[in-house]
């Protein structure tokens, strides 16, 4: 009965729009990575993996606050006056990234860049989770990963479009005289306005989400939503959910009780899992393209290339993950997601210790995406927008993602000290290991929440007797 009653061009419409901040969030996280081998010749910081490091990871700072911030902009503006924020913050950065000639500057918007990523990459996922119908919520959530997937793949293409042809024996010098060493890695950070505009005029035009609107108090506009999205039956008995899952609790968060004995298994399970997306390493994948493919034999020109076929590959097993997420489950997913990393990991690192080269380490590097593409990169969004309740999400969501962006700091910058330290091979066995003890904490604490509303999930993960 549900499915017949949803009015799906309007639920898929907000959807996409909400899932803009995800397109944005892919595009200005991964752009970096191939404007890389021009402007760290332009500012001069080839030599210096610690600058390299925070011109990389610099963003992450921003992200930081934008999580932070995100809980309480979420508790009391609720979800759509933050995307158009987000919309706003995105497109001035993109401009102003690739507008100056001072190395401070270029960090300056790179962190107004990620106080963006982490704004949108709290509020979509959250803000689309609010308005669907339990049935097609894993789908839809996952929507918000393939624009985020859309996003890195539009950053490499235009990236590798935008890009002249280097010629062999270039030295950095020559790289830095040339056109994409003084205009075309500028390019590459404007692009990504275009889109950052037309998010910003589209966010204007959805709706409140009917969770945060009844949560204020405001039924009337919850359930208008509510009728808008299923109908009157769907309204009726969403509002009575709602209304249930918001008993005895305050419209102000209570600090207190996010650390309670109810409450505070959760908020661990949804930091783990966030800090664990990150640290499997994966993106270091995405941010040093150039360090892991030379490291393999393969040219600047080879690297841009191949970073378009990881894009690829990334776009189209993230469509495998939304057709397996309301079907095989979420649980199941990240089970197979943190075991297939860790025994690719192992043989990443045994192909760099052995000093294989070319095509052995693209394979391996594209089954790395594949995975993570199809399991942890999208459920664990999915999961962190569903496991916590109705009165506390936007605080909790916002401490999980802040944990996200502190984890993907700590992966980005660390990366180029590692790989001196360790290199290649003992920076993915490390990988490796990290990815087997995020096998066994998921085996042991994640509960299967797929075809359950958001009030369902919150009974029965508030009561782990029954799940």
């Amino acid at each position: 009965m549900e499915k017949n009653q949803l009015n799906r061009q309007f639920i898929i419409g907000i959807t996409l729009v909400s899932a803009m901040g995800g397109l944005l969030f892919g595009y200005d996280y991964v752009v970096i990575g191939g404007a890389k081998p021009f402007y760290e010749r332009f500012f001069g910081i080839t030599q210096s993996p610690y600058l390299q490091g925070w011109a990389m990871s610099s963003a992450l700072i921003g992200c930081l606050t934008g999580a932070l911030v995100s809980g309480y902009l979420t508790d009391l503006f609720g979800r759509k006056r933050p995307l158009i924020v987000a919309a706003a913050i995105f497109t001035v950065a993109a401009l102003g990234t690739g507008a100056f000639n001072s190395f401070s500057l270029f960090i300056a918007f790179r962190l107004m860049c990620g106080l963006g990523i982490g704004l949108a990459s709290a509020v979509s996922p959250m803000y689309i989770a609010e308005i669907s119908p339990a049935s097609l919520r894993g789908r839809l959530v996952s929507v918000n990963q393939l624009t985020i997937v859309i996003g890195i793949l539009a950053a490499q293409i235009v990236n590798y479009l935008i890009a002249e042809k280097v010629p062999s024996g270039s030295t950095d010098q020559m790289i830095l005289q040339s056109w994409n060493g003084q205009t075309g890695w500028r390019w590459m950070f404007w692009a990504g306005s275009f889109p950052a505009l037309i998010f910003f005029i589209l966010a204007f035009l959805i709706p409140e989400s009917p969770r945060f609107l009844a949560k204020s108090g405001d039924w009337t506009a919850a359930k208008a939503i509510l009728k808008r999205i299923g109908g009157e039956a769907y309204a009726v008995d969403g509002q009575q959910e709602i209304a249930e899952s918001l008993k005895g609790h305050s419209s102000r968060i209570d600090w207190k009780v996010l650390i309670s004995a109810n409450i505070r298994p959760i908020l661990i399970l949804g930091v783990v899992l966030a800090v664990f997306q990150q640290w499997c390493g994966i993106n270091v994948i995405f941010n040093y393209a150039e360090e892991i493919f030379s490291s393999a034999g393969y040219s600047v020109n080879d690297m841009l290339f191949n970073i378009v076929i990881t894009g690829t590959v990334n776009l189209i097993f993230t469509f495998v993950a939304m057709r397996m997420v309301d079907s095989w489950g979420r649980r199941k997913l990240m089970l197979l997601g943190s075991v297939g990393l860790t025994v690719i990991f192992f043989l990443l690192g045994a192909s760099y210790y052995f000093e294989l080269k070319g095509l052995a380490i693209l394979v391996l590097v594209l089954l790395a995406i594949a995975t993570y593409s199809m399991t942890l990169a999208p459920i664990t969004w999915v999961v962190l927008s569903e496991i916590f309740p109705n009165s506390i999400r936007g605080t909790a969501m916002a401490i999980a993602t802040t944990s996200l962006w502190i984890a993907c700091f700590v992966l980005t910058y660390t990366f180029p000290i590692l790989n001196r330290l360790l290199h290649a091979s003992g920076t993915f066995w490390l990988y490796a290991l990290i990815c087997l003890s995020g096998f066994l904490f998921i085996l042991k604490r994640l509960p299967e929440t797929k075809g359950k509303s958001l009030e369902e999930i919150e009974k029965t993960s508030l009561n782990p007797s029954k799940r």
